[in-house]
C-alpha cells in the first residue's frame, strides 16, 4: 500500500509539472479562512451556509444588463432629450447618446432581482453580498474615467483642476481647459458611501440580510453623486443641481422609503399577521398546555 500511495504521489508530482505551465488556468489560493489562531473554516462551506447557490450569481449579473440598458436610456432621453431630436429610432442606435447611471442602477437591480426571484434565491441576501462590491465598481469606473480624459466638470482654477493636454483623443469638451476633476470628486464620494455602510454594519445596523444594506447604499451614493452634479457642465434646473442631480435626489428618496419598509414597516406587519393568526383564550385557566 506504501509503494502504490508513493508511486501515485510521484506519478502526481510529474503530471503537474508536465501540465501546468501548459497553458492552463492554475488556481493558487488558500482555500481556508483563518479565524483567529484556532478556528478554520472552508469557503465553500461559507457559501453553502449562507444558502446560496454560487453559480445563481452568474445569471444574476446576467439578468442585470438589460434592466442597466433599457433604464439607463430612458434616464439619458430624460436628461438630454435634444440628442434624439432624428425620431424614436434614434433610440436604438448605441451611436447616440449614452446612458445615465443612475437609472441604469435602478434598472440592473431591478432585473437582477427578478432573475433571483426566477431562480429560487434569495433576494435580499443576494443583495446584500452584492452592495459593497456594486459601490466599489461605481468607484473605480468613475476614477477610471481619467485615463479617457471624459467626466470633466466645469472650468476651474484651483489648485487641484485637471486638464487633458496633448493630441488625445479626450472625450471631455475643452479637454485642456481647467476644470473639476467631477468624475473624481464622485469616484471619492462613492467610496465614502461604502465606507459609511461598512461601518453602519460593524455596529449591527444590517443583521438582518433583506436587502436594506443595498437601498442604503444606493441612497448613499446618490447624495453624493446629487453634491458632485453642482459642477457638472449641464444647465441648472433647480438652485445649483441640474436635471442630473435632481434625478439623483429622487433616486436617493426612493431607496431610503424602501429601505424604511424593509427594515421597519414589513416586519411589524409579519408579526402582527403572525399575532392575529393565533387563538386568543378569553380565560388563561382554560388555555391548552402548548
Amino acid at each position: 500500500m506504501t509503494g502504490r500511495l508513493s508511486a501515485s504521489r510521484q506519478f502526481s508530482r510529474l503530471y503537474t509539472a508536465a501540465t501546468v505551465p501548459i497553458a492552463v488556468i492554475a488556481f493558487d489560493f488558500d482555500p481556508l479562512v483563518h479565524l483567529g489562531s484556532s478556528l478554520t473554516v472552508r469557503w465553500q462551506t461559507l457559501a453553502r451556509r449562507a444558502r446560496l447557490r454560487a453559480d445563481d450569481l452568474v445569471y444574476i449579473v446576467i439578468g442585470a444588463a438589460p434592466g442597466a440598458i433599457v433604464a439607463g436610456r430612458i434616464g439619458y432621453v430624460l436628461l438630454v432629450p435634444e440628442a434624439f431630436a432624428a425620431g424614436p429610432s434614434s433610440l436604438l442606435d448605441p451611436a447616440v447618446g449614452g446612458l445615465e447611471l443612475g437609472l441604469a442602477v435602478v434598472g440592473g437591480i431591478a432585473t437582477a432581482a427578478i432573475v433571483a426571484v426566477l431562480l429560487g434565491s434569495s433576494v435580499g441576501r443576494w443583495a446584500h453580498i452584492a452592495t459593497i462590491p456594486l459601490l466599489v465598481a461605481i468607484a473605480a469606473g468613475k476614477l477610471a474615467m481619467v485615463l479617457g480624459g471624459s467626466g470633466q466638470g466645469r472650468f476651474f482654477s484651483g489648485d487641484w483642476a485637471t486638464a487633458f493636454l496633448g493630441p488625445g483623443p479626450w472625450i471631455s469638451l475643452a479637454p485642456a481647459v481647467p476644470s473639476h476633476p467631477a468624475q473624481v470628486y464622485e469616484g471619492i464620494g462613492t467610496a465614502l458611501a461604502a465606507v459609511l455602510v461598512l461601518a453602519a454594519g460593524s455596529l449591527g445596523a444590517f443583521h438582518a440580510r433583506d436587502g436594506t444594506r443595498l437601498l442604503v447604499a444606493v441612497a448613499a451614493w446618490c447624495v453624493a453623486r446629487a453634491a458632485v452634479t453642482t459642477v457638472w457642465r449641464d444647465p441648472d434646473v433647480a438652485g445649483p443641481l441640474p436635471a442630473g442631480g435632481i434625478l439623483a435626489l429622487v433616486i436617493a428618496t426612493g431607496s431610503i422609503v424602501g429601505a424604511l419598509l424593509l427594515g421597519v414597516w414589513l416586519p411589524r406587519r409579519a408579526r402582527a399577521r403572525d399575532e392575529a393568526a393565533s387563538p386568543v383564550w378569553p380565560d388563561p385557566e382554560t388555555r391548552p398546555p402548548f
